[in-house]
């Protein structure tokens, strides 16, 4: 029997996401026309043993989580439990502290996965990868190759070739260590509980010593639980032959910030003509015309005259006028795009309305397409003290005048624009 757990965090974290995270929390943001999760969720509930699959985090259990928990459990037949911590725990904190859940049942194995990465989520061979690597208590990390440059911004792993041992773990080195990168997808069987445990002890002790010293307990940090499985654990159990990399060369990315879901997007629909044909839009007498690949949810309702793609999502309820271009966007439930609008690379909020003959265009934050193993660029928003040109983001209710033109713009909720605007960040 195997289990997984989905990491979705929670307020605090995906800061680098909003505004979009304000209206929704950001593991379920539609990522090709699902949430963010569901496309974890199908992956796990592929697999024939797979019993629950549990969500766990600090949001506050609202209407949307709910919603989408009871949806989930009906389309994939497979039972989703959302577990709150009290308060951010880390990667590892928030596995340790469910324990008993996660072991109930006696699951020979489970998942562990970050529900900020897009993935085609190689799940069956990370089984079979195991099987054949190691012991019954080995623990494997997904892995994929990064460029030299890239590899510094997440977790390295140097292996052995001929056994794909990881010798070593590094989060986030400060110079070249290696070109494999962790994936955030992980596959663990029950000891890994005793390793965690140790650092927990260990936390534990240095916390008293810090009682002892005198020092007041700070609230973050120095509490017990919060263990980081990158950190504290694979970098211990890295090179004790526990730990096993299994590389895969499908695609892989992560969502940190709003650019790279169009990104990720642009992924889950390509991979759509093998798994979920139906979801791609075709030209078909009396619709939009479509350029390569795009989803639009039954309840559109789009202009015949409409050019869409490639690689645009429409949400529920969106309203698309004559002669209107959308590429590279994802444009959100209940939004409208009056007659002759065009979008580029930008995503369009909730219940916003661009005006007739207005351009609402981004800068693609893509990977070096030259570059196979290019990942996207976790860009900062601020570079040299100018705004980084990057996707438009228009948050909810905003809306847009006739004529007007918002270049690389990111425009918080319910703003009424009177103007155009570039580089500008609209408060």
């Amino acid at each position: 029997m195997l289990k997984a757990v989905i990491l979705i965090g929670g307020p605090q974290k995906g800061t680098r996401f909003r505004p979009l995270s304000f209206e929704v929390p950001k593991p379920l943001f539609p990522v090709a026309g699902v949430p963010m999760l569901q496309h974890h969720i199908e992956a796990c509930s592929k697999l024939p043993n797979m019993k629950e699959i549990l969500l766990i985090g600090f949001y506050q259990p609202n209407e949307e989580i709910n919603r989408f928990l009871s949806c989930a459990q009906q389309d994939f037949k497979i039972s989703i439990r959302y577990l709150q911590e009290y308060a951010a725990l880390g990667t590892g904190g928030g596995i340790y502290h469910f324990r008993d859940q996660i072991l109930s049942g006696s699951p020979e194995a489970f998942f562990v996965m970050n529900a900020d990465v897009c993935s085609e989520f190689p799940l069956p061979e990370m089984l079979d990868f195991q099987k054949e690597h190691g012991d019954a208590y080995s623990f494997v990390i997904l892995g994929t190759t990064a460029n030299r440059k890239q590899s510094l911004n997440y977790g390295c792993i140097v292996e052995n070739e001929q056994t794909d041992e990881v010798l070593h773990y590094v989060e986030k080195p400060s110079t070249f260590v290696s070109d494999i990168i962790n994936c955030g997808i992980y596959l663990f069987t029950p000891e890994i509980f005793q390793h965690i445990g140790t650092v927990f002890q260990k936390n534990q002790q240095d916390m008293l010593l810090y009682y002892d010293e005198g020092e007041e307990q700070s609230n973050g940090w120095h509490r017990a639980e919060v263990i980081r499985l990158e950190q504290d654990i694979f970098t211990a159990l890295a090179g004790q032959g526990k730990l096993y990399v299994y590389k895969t060369d499908r695609f892989w990315s992560q969502i940190k910030s709003a650019g790279s879901a169009i990104y990720a997007s642009r992924l889950y629909l390509n991979q759509y003509h093998t798994t979920h044909p139906e979801r791609l839009a075709t030209n078909r007498e009396g619709g939009p015309k479509t350029r390569g690949n795009v989803y639009i949810h039954p309840t559109a309702n789009i202009d015949p005259t409409a050019v869409l793609g490639p690689n645009v999502s429409i949400g529920t309820g969106v309203t698309i006028g004559a002669g209107v271009r959308v590429r590279e966007s994802i444009i959100l439930h209940g939004a409208t795009l009056q007659d002759h609008s065009c979008v580029l690379n930008s995503i369009v909020g909730w219940g916003s309305t661009i005006g007739k003959w207005a351009r609402v265009e981004g800068t693609p934050s893509d990977p070096n397409p030259n570059d196979p193993y290019a990942k996207i660029d976790s860009e900062t928003l601020f570079r040299d003290g100018k705004l980084t040109p990057s996707i438009t983001i228009l948050g909810c209710n905003v809306n847009i005048p006739s004529e007007v033109i918002i270049l690389n713009s990111i425009v918080l909720p319910h703003k009424d624009l009177n103007r155009s605007f570039k580089n500008q960040i609209i408060l």
